[in-house]
């Protein structure tokens, strides 16, 4: 249940997506159970920060043991602040927001040029949510074929503009420890913001020539960058009981 602390080996990864839905992982989940893992795709609401983040820590109650949180694009805000369950042992940011302590996601990205992707974000309703384009997701997965950034568009979540606005009370990289991929060919999110972002953490990184979604074009990689954060968590937690155990 959510809020243990008992040492443990990590089996259950959480994945969180951003302004899409968990469709986005379908490619890497395979990969993941195939080596023994049990992954689970939250389905955000992306109605706010605070939403978004309880629907992270329901995923959470319903997994035992230890857990293994994955952002991707504005998921990685949303990791900031539920990454701060005690059921949490680490945090891998792909292409991500990675907002500090009291910053919202507009905040963290204030002073960098803005990419072509963000003149594609239009807006959905009346009521302020915002969406991308068709054109948009083609621009922001060009090393995709057409035919599954179309379906991407298709499948899309909405999210409220609201969320950008949003601040982070605490974030949870400052004492959870961290995995960074950058993607080195991103059109939404500068590349530049994110290798800082990795540094500022001092996150384990790991630079793609990649679009915005390394998750569907290079899913191999993002999977067993992610095994590997694991593999580490792991092992550390084997060394802390070895230490326990000898005192």
């Amino acid at each position: 249940m959510s809020g243990t602390t008992q040492t443990a080996e990590i089996k259950t990864v959480v994945l969180v997506h951003g302004a899409s839905d968990g469709s986005c992982y379908a490619k890497v989940i395979p990969l993941l159970t195939a080596k023994g893992l049990k992954a689970i795709a939250v389905q955000n609401p992306l109605s706010s920060l605070a939403d978004d983040v309880k629907a992270v820590q329901r995923t959470l109650t319903q997994q035992e043991g230890p857990v293994l949180l994955v952002g991707h694009s504005w998921g990685g805000a949303v990791i900031t602040e539920a990454g701060n369950d005690p059921q949490v042992a680490g945090l891998v940011y792909v292409a991500a927001g990675a907002p500090n302590s009291g910053e919202s996601f507009n905040d963290w990205w204030k002073g960098y040029a803005p990419m072509p992707g963000v003149a594609e974000i239009k807006p959905y309703g009346k009521d302020g949510y915002v969406a991308f384009t068709q054109l948009g997701v083609r621009q922001v997965a060009q090393d995709l074929p057409e035919e599954e950034t179309d379906l991407i568009y298709a499948v899309q979540g909405p999210i409220a503009a609201r969320c950008f606005d949003d601040k982070i009370s605490t974030a949870a990289w400052h004492t959870k420890p961290s995995w960074y991929i950058v993607a080195s060919e991103d059109r939404m999110i500068p590349p530049a913001l994110e290798g800082d972002s990795a540094k500022r953490m001092k996150a384990t990184t790991l630079t793609l020539a990649s679009s915005h979604v390394p998750v569907l074009s290079q899913p191999d990689k993002v999977a067993d960058f992610i095994l590997k954060a694991v593999t580490t968590l792991n092992a550390k937690s084997h060394a802390d009981e070895t230490q326990a155990a000898a005192r």
